[in-house]
């Protein structure tokens, strides 16, 4: 049930996003330039990994050495704009439909940090993660790694398909008031090293 409700819902949006996906696609094309898309390796069901797609949010500026500026100063307006409103995620309808992920479960996180879990912790990967999921809608970026860790654990436990159509409706509540919204979990990779019991 759960993986037909994904299929439909990921379907019926991209046909109905085509248009505004094109014109995002345009718009990076112009202001960032190429690649379109971000591609990263994430932590799929049972820790298997897939890569996961986004709307590039960052530019490709480099220091003297030719090495990249830290993501902070790559980040354009134009890509904060589309972190903002979670519109740099909308690629993701695709990993849906090829199974990678389902609009709710755990946020995919990197996959280094696998090895920082406590076993409790990595039973987030028993289910497949989502778009959004549990932790988003209780706080997003606005709370702590134990925190999200709780909330992806309880929802494990708890999981349910009215338990979906809930978050996804907070979701979209959540969206349209850019509530919550810092930066992207990969960013946050020294504050998970020093918070994880793993």
């Amino acid at each position: 049930m759960k993986r037909s409700m994904d299929l439909m819902i990921a379907l019926i949006g991209l046909i109905i996003l085509l248009p505004f996906l094109l014109l995002i696609t345009i718009l990076v094309k112009w202001k960032l330039g190429s690649p379109i898309f971000f591609r990263q390796q994430r932590p799929g069901l049972n820790g298997r990994p897939f890569y996961l797609y986004k709307f590039r949010s960052m530019s490709n500026e480099k220091d003297n050495d030719g090495r990249l500026l830290p993501d902070h100063q790559r980040l354009t307006p134009f890509g904060a704009f589309l972190r903002q409103y979670s519109l740099d995620e909308l690629p993701q309808l695709i990993n849906v439909i090829k199974g990678d992920l389902s609009l709710v479960g755990p946020r995919p996180l990197l996959m280094e940090y696998l090895p920082l879990y406590s076993e409790e912790q990595a039973s987030r990967h028993l289910v497949r993660p989502g778009i959004t999921g549990w932790a988003q809608v209780n706080g997003r970026n606005a709370i702590t790694w134990d925190e999200k860790f709780k909330f992806d654990i309880w929802y494990v436990k708890n999981q349910s398909l009215y338990l979906d159509i809930k978050i996804l409706w907070l979701t979209i509540i959540k969206v349209f008031r850019s509530d919550d919204v810092n930066i992207d979990e990969q960013d946050f990779e020294g504050t998970m090293r020093k918070e994880s019991h793993g």
